[in-house]
């Protein structure tokens, strides 16, 4: 069963988004072309042999709590042991840290193969990754030296621990505490939830990334402090110590990546939990907002993932259900011919087209957003800092447009299946239950759009919005110059003058004070921000695929068509409704509902 195109993921980082640009670069000049294939395929075939044959029966055999400790499908053993002997884990870490300085862009595309394959498995590779990458950058050498080497063997395991029953997403209530013993270390007391991959029989430790607050640490976030708390101290020949009081309190129970389990954690409750500063006091969000935005992007990657292995298996069906006759000149359909398959069908056409439009158009971006933090990394100066406010810029929209959309793009393929997609029988059901958490993980789509607008696109006075609409204007000079692409290019000028139109209009509301109005609609306003940057990495894609093979460029621009009809002809309604005078979710009181 196909889960992924190759050639298209392909032809998206190197085509596209020029790869071997990047592999010229002092820092990744230890690959070529070449080797990055020999990659590509050996996770692939990691992934066809160990991870795909297995999603279902995760789904059917969940993590469980019993006897205070989770357990996971067996199979985890072998992929973990695996992934470990591979460096999955370390891959896009320097090799002086023990990773094998991969490109990013490549770290993710190398991911995005797993997870389409099976999506219960990386979140526990990328947690460990982004935890250990957070200590290699901000711990001491002694924690680095202490825990980094087997986390990235997957003999450990490793966790970010933010939210709390009390607090939810609101990082500036979190009340666990930390208390200096006086020796460097503190005794961390409080509960954290919705923990992933904090628990499991194939992990000898687990290496928790705390947020915790100083006794008279400052309010809100700014009293935050970062703290690697393990769930059994390190001695210093390396070899595992003393249990540390991480307790799990129990399992969530979930809708859907039921494979990959959820925790409750106790922190000091059955004895003391001792912690080890990571940086400065007071400084932990700015250090966890590392990892956070690693997990965005992650996280948008899953969800595309998610959509890849779902419009392929409707894909097949569609190519294998017979149903129905296509209509004869007369209007009318002959009993006498046989069924014709439902991919014969326009509407059938439809859906799928609007599958891939997404999934490809996601791909796209979720490599596009770590192709500017490899640029960021292999450049200096204000050239450097401009690629790191085009991937500010860009992280919630590679967050939020593949949960959303993506979401959106396993249920119309579900519709493919009609009946039969409702069933246990097919797994486009799972997938949809799979997908769902997308949009939750790692701050709601609200506090994504919150964050685009309320910080990203006014910060450094509107530099990074700029920067972008530069090298949306690139592309569109680009295409502007093939008549196949022509009339694109003049729909994605009118997309990014709505955008102008939308925050004229809202910005008033900002430099009166009424910031509540001007963030009201910002999740209207991150659909429309989302479709005109999808809609500019399909035009980049179009201009990419003229070269191609004729079979290859075809589809690719019968895409390209589609989602400009059907998906950017949404921004004029979108533009509409966030210029409306109505202020109803303001005026709406508590009472009313």
């Amino acid at each position: 069963m196909q889960y992924y195109d190759p050639n298209t993921l392909s032809f998206i980082l190197n085509d596209v988004h020029q790869l071997e640009e990047l592999l010229k670069t002092e820092r990744f000049s230890a690959y070529d072309r070449q080797s990055i294939d020999l990659l590509l395929d050996a996770v692939k075939d990691f992934s066809d042999s160990a991870l795909h044959p297995y999603v279902k029966e995760m789904d059917e055999k969940p993590s469980y709590f019993k006897d205070g400790r989770v357990k996971i499908h067996d199979q985890f053993g072998p992929i973990f042991k695996k992934a470990g002997e591979m460096g999955l884990v370390g891959a896009f870490m320097d090799e002086e840290d023990g990773g094998m300085q991969l490109p990013l862009i490549v770290f993710n595309a190398l991911y995005f193969i797993t997870e389409a394959a099976n999506n219960h498995v990386s979140g526990y590779l990328g947690l460990t990754a982004g935890a250990s990458n957070l200590i290699i950058n901000f711990g001491t050498d002694e924690l680095k030296q202490k825990f980094v080497p087997k986390m990235q063997e997957m003999q450990w395991g490793g966790t970010m621990c933010l939210t709390e029953p009390q607090a939810g997403s609101s990082l500036s209530d979190i009340t666990s505490s930390a208390t200096p013993k006086g020796d460097g270390t503190y005794s961390i007391k409080g509960q954290k939830i919705f923990i992933s991959g904090s628990d499991h029989q194939f992990a000898d430790n687990f290496v928790h990334l705390v947020l915790a607050r100083v006794e008279g640490a400052p309010a809100g976030t700014k009293g935050v402090s970062l703290f690697v708390v393990p769930q059994y101290l390190v001695n210093d020949n390396g070899n595992i110590g003393d249990y540390n009081h991480v307790d799990i309190v129990g399992e969530h129970e979930k809708l859907g990546q039921r494979g990959y389990c959820t925790n409750h954690l106790a922190f000091g409750d059955s004895g003391e939990s001792i912690g080890y500063l990571v940086g400065q006091e007071n400084k932990g969000l700015s250090y966890m907002f590392q990892m956070m935005n690693e997990a965005r992007i992650a996280v948008g990657r899953v969800g595309t993932g998610i959509a890849s292995a779902a419009y392929y298996t409707s894909l097949q069906y569609a190519k294998e259900r017979p149903q129905g006759r296509k209509l004869q000149g007369s209007g009318k359909k002959d009993p006498s011919q046989e069924q014709t398959l439902i991919i014969n069908h326009p509407d059938v056409k439809r859906m799928l087209l609007h599958q891939k439009a997404i999934m490809e158009g996601s791909l796209s971006v979720v490599l596009q957003c770590a192709w500017y933090v490899d640029k960021q990394m292999t450049t200096s100066g204000d050239e450097s800092n401009n690629y790191h406010l085009l991937a500010e810029l860009l992280t919630p929209i590679a967050k939020t447009y593949p949960s959303e959309k993506g979401k959106e793009a396993v249920d119309t393929g579900l519709q493919v299946l009609g009946g039969y997609g409702f069933t246990m029988d097919f797994i486009l059901q799972q997938y949809l239950r799979d997908i769902r958490i997308c949009s939750i993980y790692e701050g709601t789509t609200g506090i994504q759009s919150l964050d685009l607008l309320g910080r990203k696109v006014t910060m450094m006075e509107g530099a990074a919005l700029k920067l972008l609409a530069g090298e949306i204007e690139t592309t569109i000079k680009a295409a502007m110059s093939n008549e196949k692409l022509k009339s694109y290019a003049l729909t994605l000028g009118e997309g990014t003058n709505q955008i102008e139109t939308c925050l004229s209009h809202l910005m008033k509301y900002a430099m009166e004070g009424n910031h509540e109005r001007y963030l009201a609609d910002a999740t209207i306003f991150m659909d429309l921000f989302s479709i005109i940057v999808i809609g500019w990495q399909w035009l980049k894609m179009g201009v990419a695929v003229l070269d191609q093979d004729e079979s290859f460029k075809q589809s690719k621009l019968y895409t390209l068509d589609y989602f400009y009809k059907y998906e950017m002809s949404r921004f004029k309604g979108l533009q509409k409704t966030i210029c409306h005078d109505s202020d109803v979710t303001l005026k709406m009181s508590a009472e009313m509902f």
